[in-house]
This record gives C-alpha cells, structure tokens and sequence, in this order.
C-alpha cells in the first residue's frame, strides 16, 4: 500500500514537473520573450532559468535552443541597463544546460554554434588592482568576444573577454580560451592551443607550442 502511494505521488511530481516545464519556457510571442531586443522564430529558452537580465540588450535569432538552468545577461545586474545590443546570437544555435553568457560591451555568436553543458562566455573580467576594494567589486574594461558560425564549445569550456574564435572551430571540453583560434581548427586546454587545422584540403596536426605563431606543420 505505501509502495503504491509513494509512486503514485513521484508520479504526479514528475507529471507536475513535466508542466511546469512546458508552460515555464520562454516562447515566441509571450510577455518574457518580448523583453527582449529580438526572440526568434521557433527559439526557446527552457525552464528554469538560472539568470536572465538586460534582455532588451539581448538578441536571439531564430531557431534556437538554450537549456535548463541557462544564465543570460547583459550588464551586471538587473538595474544595470545598456542602450545597445550586448549579446547577439545568431540562427539555430543550441546552448547546454547550466551554461552562462554574460555580457558588458559585445559577445556576438555565429549561427549553428553548439555548445556542451556549463559553458561560459563573457567579455568582463574582474581587476585587483586597488587593495582597499574587494576584488569582486573592480571591474576591468570589458573586452568584446566573438564566436564564428559552426563551432562547437565542448563541456565546461570557459571563453574569456578579448576572444575571437573563428568559424567550424572545435573547443575541447574543459578548455580555457584565452586568446584567438583560427577558422577551421580544433584547440584545447587551459590556456587552449591549436592541436589540429584543415589546410591544403586536409585536417593537419599541429604542435601546440607553434600554433600561436599561425604555424600548419604536420606530423
């Protein structure tokens, strides 16, 4: 009897859930989604959000997805508002859940850009120089950051300020992204470094220690 009680009541929980779920995702045409400075066609943001704010500086383009738990700002609080486009997001990209994009001045992302689960992306960034602040309070110059068309974040990546990582580029899971990535290459680590590039017609290991430096040498 109490079996039966207790997986009837989990039952109507994950039923319950499943709705708040539905009904909780940001749409289209609903009031949250034309807080926004644009809200694509067939886009949504799902249920729960973890953060959401500055949205009128905030464009979303058509067709994307951006899981659960999602953190979405442009500015650093709620009352802190921008009069221009912060964060721009192109068509048909998918966000992981838990992932964060945080901007101050300009985080631009491509179309068909995918991301793993508990992604960051911000152009901001913390200073320490004056010891009588606490350093959560100093904040540097924000430092744009850009994000090509069909790229791929892997899981927990972090993307810093001052970034621009170019087109059909891999990021691996973990990375730390400090400085540029070319077009057409797959780099990873903390700080990342470019292990392979497509050139001459083929995908060609490189050595990390050269990447920076542009180099395509192959092993």
């Amino acid at each position: 009897m109490f079996n039966d009680l207790r997986n009837t009541i989990g039952d109507l929980v994950h039923a319950g859930w499943e709705r708040c779920e539905r009904l909780g995702a940001i749409r289209p045409g609903s009031r949250r989604a034309r807080r926004f400075g644009s809200f694509g066609t067939k886009s949504v943001i799902c249920f729960p959000v973890a953060a959401l704010f500055g949205e009128r500086s905030i464009h979303i383009g058509d067709g994307c997805i951006f899981g659960p738990y999602t953190s979405l700002s442009a500015g650093v609080s709620p009352g802190d508002a921008r009069d221009h486009p912060v964060v721009r997001i192109g068509d048909r990209c998918l966000i992981g859940k838990g992932s964060g994009i945080v901007g101050h001045q300009s985080v631009e992302i491509g179309d068909d850009v995918w991301t793993g689960h508990h992604v960051y992306i911000t152009d901001a960034n913390h200073g320490y120089e004056d010891l009588d602040v606490p350093i959560g309070l100093q904040f540097a110059a924000a430092r744009p950051v850009r994000i090509g068309s069909a790229s791929w974040i892997g899981h927990g990546a972090i993307v810093l300020g001052g970034v621009t990582i170019g087109s059909h580029v891999v990021i691996g899971a973990g990375s730390v992204v400090t400085d540029d990535v070319p077009d057409y290459s797959v780099a990873v680590g903390n700080p990342a470094r470019v292990i392979r590039r497509y050139v001459d017609g083929e995908w060609r290991r490189i050595d990390p220690d050269l990447s920076r430096f542009g180099a395509a040498n192959a092993e």
